[in-house]
């Protein structure tokens, strides 16, 4: 069975849902704690005398995702690995009995497990501390604005607490800014922390399984809506350990004792990962290639292009944003209108989905609930 990040994707996406879930809870406790006594003359000073309040439940909120989500980090980088495992081992099943037996044999797996999942809680502890300071700062920049407004007569405030708290609903909690400056979704960012890792233990399982059985080379797939960074290593053969760069090498018949066979290898399989491939949302699968044996597939017919796949993701984006305004809205109204914005949103992915082929992924288009 052919291993790649993607076949850790649920487990990245069950970690997601947690933290997706306490947003929307952290949403829905600032839209109540504000749209309480809305309209009371004394509103600001009841609203600013409630922020310890506030802050106390956020802060539980927080301290029961960051256990949820510790416990669930290890146990799906640990049951990726044992993916990863168990893919070499149903691969290896067309080799002789002893290299068969070699890639069954149990290999120490908690060093990497421990090693992966503590990086990812590492990775994601400053997020925790977000969560607490955007909320709060949402917050007390809602009851600003919404004082403020009557005064500056522009906006009565309702319709000043409504535009500051979509505003906060809109863009959602930052999980993270990249180098470049680009702000991540809290979703978006723990579930690549995540993927990656997952993707990391599966393949290093895959690979450390190959090596116990003495297999040495592996093939790359073809895979739908390629990126530049990995369109070179497609269908081509890399060496599992070695230098890099592409040569001819003479190996024994998989099957057949004795017979050598020449194989093109395009570079070493730590090389085509530095240049890019199988990157966190890379398709790309890598198999045990066996000499004489493994036969490389014609190239098939992409069903869309890698651009079609980030615009297919950006409204997947634009749909759970809209949902998020919808769970903020103080009145029925900005309800209606959110909700409209998301059907919308939605016949677009429908249209893009049927001009290109790219099947599509509704339960990205989700908000998970608190349970």
């Amino acid at each position: 069975m052919p291993v790649s990040p993607a076949m850790a994707e649920d487990l990245a996406a069950a970690v997601a849902d947690l933290y997706e879930a306490a947003e929307g809870v952290l949403i829905e406790r600032i839209r109540r704690a504000l749209a309480e006594g809305l309209d009371s003359p004394v509103w600001a000073e009841m609203k600013l005398a409630a922020v310890g309040n506030l802050q106390t439940a956020i802060s539980e909120v927080i301290a029961a995702l960051q256990a949820d989500a510790s416990g669930a980090i290890s146990q799906a980088v640990a049951e990726a690995y044992e993916r990863g495992q168990q893919a070499a081992v149903a691969e290896l099943g067309a080799l002789g009995t002893g290299q068969a037996a070699a890639a069954a044999e149990t290999l120490p797996t908690a060093p990497v497990v421990d090693r992966l999942a503590a990086a990812v809680v590492d990775d994601v502890r400053p997020v925790h501390l977000r969560m607490l300071r955007q909320s709060m700062d949402a917050y007390r920049e809602v009851i600003t604005r919404a004082a403020a407004a009557p005064v500056l007569g522009a906006q009565t405030r309702r319709q000043a607490a409504q535009s500051a708290l979509d505003q906060f609903a809109a863009r959602g909690i930052t999980g993270f800014v990249d180098s470049a400056g680009r702000s991540w979704e809290l979703r978006s960012y723990t579930e690549m922390a995540t993927r990656s890792a997952c993707g990391r233990a599966a393949l290093e399982a895959h690979t450390d399984r190959l090596g116990a059985a003495g297999v040495d080379l592996v093939l790359v797939s073809q895979a739908p809506e390629e990126c530049k960074l990995c369109r070179p290593w497609e269908r081509k053969v890399l060496a599992r350990s070695g230098a890099p760069g592409a040569r001819e090498v003479q190996v024994e018949h998989s099957t057949e004792d004795g017979e050598m066979v020449t194989v093109a290898v395009a570079g070493s399989l730590d090389e085509a990962r530095s240049a890019g491939l199988q990157h966190p949302n890379c398709r790309h699968t890598v198999s045990a290639y066996l000499p004489g044996v493994t036969q490389i597939p014609a190239r098939q017919p992409s069903r869309g292009t890698y651009e079609d796949s980030q615009r297919q993701r950006y409204l997947e984006r634009q749909i759970r944003k809209w949902k998020r305004l919808e769970a903020a809205a103080l009145d029925e109204a900005q309800r209606r209108a959110a909700r409209a914005r998301v059907r919308a949103y939605q016949g677009r992915v429908r249209e893009l989905v049927a001009e290109t082929g790219l099947p599509r992924k509704s339960h990205r288009e989700q908000l998970t609930t608190a349970r």
